[in-house]
């Protein structure tokens, strides 16, 4: 493991413990988490560019043009 310091302004490092208090970790499992849940947002965008760079706009109409045109059940409609 590493360790990191870092500077925060006395408001936020109070509502951070505040958090963590009331989440139940320590100010660092509450930091981690962040940090991942953060992380794994970005990379998760980064991932559907790519896939969307894979994706035809032709296969995906091919795809809907076989859905059968029907009005949706009473419980689906709008």
């Amino acid at each position: 493991m590493t360790t990191m310091s870092v500077r925060l302004p006395k408001s936020l490092h109070k509502r951070l413990k505040e958090l963590a208090d009331q989440d139940g970790v320590s100010m660092n499992q509450f930091i981690t988490l962040a940090l991942t849940e953060k992380m794994s947002a970005l990379l998760t965008v980064d991932y559907l560019k790519e896939r969307a760079k894979q994706g035809s706009r032709q296969r995906f109409e091919a795809v809907l043009a076989k859905v059968a045109d029907i009005e949706p059940e009473v419980f689906d409609r709008i």
